[in-house]
Parts: C-alpha cells; structure tokens; sequence
C-alpha cells in the first residue's frame, strides 16, 4: 500500500485552499464543482479536504480540531522557517510558536491555520545514516 492523501474536514473548502495558497504557497490541484471537496498540488500525497455537510450527508458526524489539544500536526518544510511564518501570519494564520532552534538540529515555528488545525513550518531533519 501506498499513503495518498490525508483530508482534512472543513467548513468551507474554497476558502480553505485559497487559504493555503496564500499562506504556504500549496498550489489547488483539484475543487469538485460542488465545492464540498478539493486537493493542493503536494507531490505524490495530497492534503485533501472535504466539506463537514458532505461528511454528515455520508453518515459521518466530524469533530472539530482544537489546537490546545491537537491529535496530530500538519508539517511543511521550507529553506526559510521565518520568512514563511511571516507570509502564513499574513494569511490569517493564528501564531502557537515562535521560530525556534530545536536541540535535534531542526528549526521550527506553529501556527493554526484558518479552521484550527495545527500546522509546523520546520526546516529538514538531517537524519542520522543507517550505517
């Protein structure tokens, strides 16, 4: 098996991709006529969303994220971590941490994108070799 996509469930799914483009600079690959889903252009795994009205219309009953107790983490890497949370708090982004220098080698800064989720922009983990 291969991972495809994650999706995120949403209020407003136009909004939210233009949201991402403005933020993060993520590129909208697909909206479905209808608006209750769309795709940004990731690489070969997509960060989709879908509308909560379509979920519930399937039988699903959504949460709504909340970034004091997140479940998990959304993480983009940039060559630039402060250049990107200033271009994400530009967007609308709520900011959760500063720029910072971790102890593993990585930089790091949180924010909370327009429907709460919580998104890292981080520098690249230099991994230690297997060898």
């Amino acid at each position: 098996m291969k991972f495809r996509y994650t999706i995120l469930y949403v209020d407003d799914v136009a909004a939210t991709l233009d949201f991402y483009g403005r933020a993060f600079g993520l590129e909208t690959a697909f909206l479905h006529p209808s608006g209750d889903y769309g795709e940004l252009s990731t690489g070969e795994t997509k960060l989709a969303f879908s509308s909560r009205r379509l979920m519930r219309q399937l039988g699903k009953a959504p949460g709504r994220p909340d970034v004091k107790t997140p479940v998990f983490e959304l993480a983009l890497k940039t060559d630039d971590v402060r250049a990107d949370l200033d271009r994400a708090l530009a967007a609308g982004a709520t900011l959760e941490q500063e720029v910072r220098d971790e102890p593993w080698g990585q930089t790091t800064a949180y924010v909370s994108d327009v429907n709460g989720y919580l998104v890292e922009i981080c520098s690249l983990v230099q991994l230690p070799s297997a060898g």
